[in-house]
């Protein structure tokens, strides 16, 4: 392209047409204007007549001057003109343009899709091959045409992972696959990654290499922590630049089971800082009901850190061997143990058989030598599912033969025969203390106070096994706590009582740290690897770039080995895992990682991804060209006489201009009811926003042109309704999209819209922001709308339930997503009397129209076509996101097939065909 005073053209040649505008002006000004013939008998006496000197007419200079005027615009917009053009080198040769498409480019992905747009557009004038390359999914690169790789950007998305150095290594098996060398655009997503360093020489061996990248340092969210009786969370950011605050929202389920913001809090980095925490101090109950933490308006899978049970309050049982010591509280076996949970833990009462039911999180027994069959059975079988046994000593079992002979499945380690007593009145040695913790124990780390001694233990009997499985020893090297695995579960043993008897350990701060080290006391620590050892986890929910949750459909089990590796990636993607009632979140940031910003070399620009918006002026320079004819047309047409027609068609279009302004409006009003009654008309409300109603009426175009192709409604064109000008009786369904700046209407305007829902008319809500708010009123668009909605006579609503007549009024559905998958869709309630007859599967409601429909899943944007029925707008990738557009379609179908014909399909004369189709 070249650039002539600020002004870029793509085909410059052609202004070479101005230098002959000079040579027209001479051949129009020596060509005189046609001749105004009339008919004049007269002129006969002239013939013959000769006439010595003779003067031409010429054409006004100012016609003349019109005439350049339409000839000047018409060169200069062919040739190509644009307003800001890049003025980056647009280079010759082919063209690579690589890019991380990680989770940490996704907050600014629609910037960054509109970048490589512009990259593409300005390859495809140069005529320059293009091939691309994305570094967290890499496919062997081809090169194509520009336009054919523009057509392909909607179905392009970050992953939730980053790159690593086995992609980046696939991704170098693929460049091996190119001849000849090729420049490259690298559009970086600022985070530093291994295998970075190691590609761009590869790139830099085939030609130029240009970086694209933000400035703003990204932002993650680490994996919230339970200590100290508070929610600890940690923002990471690349880096450390000056004070800045984010917002941490809380999302869960209320008690009616609805996702909402359950509660929020401001971490603040401080100047030359990447972490910033805070803690949220919660009931437990409102603990348990946490699924979710989530930056606020950051759209990327690291601003979220999925939850499972970790935060959840302990459930545990105590049982003892002996609870009644004559009343003497502080000799209970129980006492110290009971102090020490009663801040974290919930106690779950009754015997051993009446607790297992109740699947609590820890079962400690103190001093209980001896079980029946079944309570082992039933106890085994709850430590393989991921119980905690926690077993202390004592007498009783220093007295049974329990774990003597063998290795008692119920104990980590083979048991001697009586006690050892040291440091007594009847023995020759000292108290002993604790030996300082290995670096394998869970207590490692802890301080060991001189103070804690032990005056009687039970010992273990030497066994290949004990060394690895003493996590506390005695100074002597005696164990004090042995613990081995079961299944996905673990039995922990003190070889001394849990009360003061045998030790000081249990009135000591230390023992609160054991416990908590042990997750008996606060939640549950990452399990290692040696506990998933041969178990699969099947995932329930994985997220995507951008931070959405969806169901794992078919995706096939992880080992358990390689989910507590946590290295997140195609085989292993964040999300939530299940084994049996067990449930596991895989996050994308680990507790210990760090984001570090990429670092390039000097020889290798960086530009910013802010691009000045390219405009075409070649239509309006040949639009005001045709105007310039029209108007020499007109002029020469005056000039000649020849005008009569024309004055005409003026005097007429003048009268209809100068009619009565009230007859005017009249007959609008009249063309207005016709064209809205002559056949159904879907109509949507005008929000004043240019951009969202010309999707809005896209949407309805193309859900009307489902409707004639699929039923027998046969809808006519949709159109815009004024809530303050317009009657709304003639519509059965409004869409409203809902924006943040809309405008209140009026107290006339809302009387005419409670008159509409009263009539049996239906508003549906579409906030339009279930990619971002999710839940409840987190969002501009939410609290919009219950700003918007408190003046209307809406009556009690709830989630669709899966026997309401929308989920079969003419597809068979659960699931209503448009563009986004959001969550529930609102109704109105079901009355209260509503009952299921036996032998129906539905439930016999009246025949009424939920007057409201409110959701955010932004239908029409799914609905949308140009006036030629293509999609306007991107819906999911692939397969996936034509099936869930096809699924927004069925969802308009019955939408609109319910405000025509209410709740018929609730009939009993319906139930057999549908039965049939449920396959019941």
């Amino acid at each position: 392209m070249t650039v002539i005073a600020g002004i870029g053209f793509t085909a410059p040649w052609i202004l070479l047409g101005l230098l002959a505008l000079p040579v027209l002006w001479i051949i129009l000004r020596a060509v005189p204007p046609a001749p105004i013939r009339r008919l004049f008998p007269a002129v006969t006496l002239l013939l013959g007549l000769q006439d010595d000197e003779s003067v031409s007419d010429r054409t006004p200079w100012w016609l003349l001057l019109l005439r350049m005027l339409a000839a000047a615009a018409l060169i200069i917009g062919l040739a190509g003109p644009v307003l800001n053009p890049s003025r980056d080198e647009t280079g010759t040769g082919p063209l690579l343009l690589v890019f991380d498409a990680s989770w940490a480019g996704a907050s600014d992905w629609s910037r960054r899709l509109s970048l490589i747009d512009t990259q593409l557009t300005e390859a495809g004038r140069a005529g320059r091959p293009v091939a691309l390359l994305r570094l967290s999914d890499p496919e062997p690169p081809v090169f194509q045409s520009a336009e054919a790789w523009r057509s392909r950007l909607p179905g392009l998305m970050p992953m939730p992972w980053q790159p690593d150095a086995a992609l980046i290594e696939a991704a170098l098996s693929g460049l091996d696959t190119l001849e000849g060398g090729f420049d490259t655009h690298w559009f970086s997503d600022a985070v530093d990654y291994d295998g970075r360093a190691q590609l761009l020489p590869a790139l830099q061996s085939r030609g130029a290499v240009t970086v694209f990248q933000t400035d703003a340092p990204v932002i993650g969210l680490l994996p919230a922590r339970y200590e100290d009786g508070a929610i600890q969370l940690t923002a990471t950011r690349s880096r450390p630049d000056g004070v800045q605050s984010v917002t941490i929202l809380a999302q869960g389920r209320d008690p009616a089971g609805n996702m909402r913001m359950l509660q929020s809090a401001t971490a603040e980095f401080a100047e030359g800082e990447t972490q910033a925490k805070t803690a949220l101090s919660l009931p437990s109950e409102l603990r348990a009901r946490i699924t979710r933490f989530e930056l606020q308006s950051l759209r990327s899978a690291g601003a979220i850190t999925l939850t499972d049970d970790s935060l959840r309050r302990r459930e545990v049982a105590l049982i003892a061997g002996n609870r009644n010591r004559e009343g003497l509280e502080l000799l209970s076996p129980l006492h110290y143990l009971t102090q020490v949970l009663i801040p974290t833990a919930d106690f779950v009462d009754g015997t051993l058989l009446e607790v297992l039911p109740a699947k609590p999180d820890v079962i400690v027994l103190a001093d209980v030598a001896t079980l029946s069959g079944q309570e082992e059975a039933e106890l085994v079988e709850w430590i393989e599912q991921g119980g905690l046994l926690l077993r202390f000593a004592g007498p009783r079992m220093a007295a049974s033969d329990l774990g003597r002979d063998e290795e008692d499945i119920l104990l980590p380690v083979r048991l001697r025969s009586g006690g050892r007593t040291v440091g007594g009145a009847m023995s020759w040695g000292e108290a002993k203390g604790l030996a300082p913790f290995a670096e394998t124990s869970p207590f490692h780390g802890l301080t060991v106070p001189e103070d804690v001694t032990v005056t009687t233990q039970v010992m273990a009997q030497p066994d290949p096994n004990l060394a690895n499985r003493a996590i506390a020893s005695l100074s002597d090297g005696t164990p004090l706590v042995t613990r081995k695995a079961l299944g996905l579960g673990q039995v922990v043993l003190f070889h001394v009582t849990a009360d003061a008897e045998w030790s000081s350990l249990p009135l000591s701060g230390l023992f609160v740290e054991m416990l908590d080290r042990l997750a008996v006391a606060s939640a549950a620590k990452a399990r290692e690897e040696a506990q998933l050892q041969g178990t699969t986890w099947a995932p329930a929910q994985v997220l995507d770039g951008f931070g959405g949750l969806s169901d794992a459909g078919n995706l096939a089990g992880i080992d358990g080995v390689l989910l507590a590796s946590g290295e997140i990636g195609p085989d292993l993607r964040p999300g939530i895992y299940e084994n049996g009632k067990q449930r596991l979140a895989l996050n994308v940031l680990s507790e210990e990682a760090e984001l570090s910003p990429a670092v390039w070399p000097a020889d290798v620009p960086v530009r910013g991804q802010e691009r000045n918006r390219e405009t075409p002026l070649g239509g309006p320079l040949l639009s005001f060209a045709l105007i310039l004819l029209v108007i020499d047309v007109i002029a020469s047409l005056a000039l000649s006489g020849r005008l009569g027609l024309a004055r005409a068609t003026a005097l007429i279009l003048g009268a209809v201009i100068a009619a009565p302004q009230g007859h005017a409006q009249e007959g609008a009003e009249t063309s207005f009811a016709l064209s809205s009654t002559n056949e159904l008309v879907l109509a949507h409300v005008l929000t004043g926003d240019q951009k969202v109603d010309d999707v809005a009426l896209a949407g309805l175009r193309g859900l009307s042109d489902t409707l004639f192709y699929r039923t027998s409604v046969e809808p006519a064109a949709p159109i815009g309704v004024d809530l303050e000008r317009d009657e709304l009786a003639f519509f059965p369904l409004l869409y409203w999209p809902v924006t943040p700046d809309q405008p209140l209407p009026s107290d006339e305007a809302y009387s005419k819209l409670n008159a509409y829902l009263r009539s049996g008319g239906m508003i549906l809500f579409d906030t339009r922001d279930a990619d971002i708010a999710r839940f409840g009123t987190a969002s501009p668009n939410g609290r919009k709308l219950q700003q918007l909605a408190a003046p209307l006579d809406i009556p009690l609503l709830e989630p669709v339930p899966r026997d309401h007549v929308l989920t079969r009024a003419f597809y068979l559905l659960q699931d209503f997503p448009g563009r986004y998958v959001g969550p529930e869709v609102w109704v109105e309630a079901a009355p209260p009397d509503a009952q299921q007859i036996e032998g129906m599967p539905f439930r016999n409601l009246n025949d009424g129209v939920t007057p409201v429909v409110i959701g955010g899943n932004d239908w029409a944007s799914a609905w949308a076509v140009d006036r030629n029925g293509q999609a306007l707008l991107p819906v999911g990738r692939g397969y996936a996101g034509e099936r869930q557009r096809e699924l927004a379609h069925r969802f308009g179908v019955n939408l609109v097939m319910h405000v025509l014909t209410g709740n018929y399909k609730s009939d009993q004369v319906h139930v057999p065909a549908l039965l049939d189709r449920l396959g019941q």
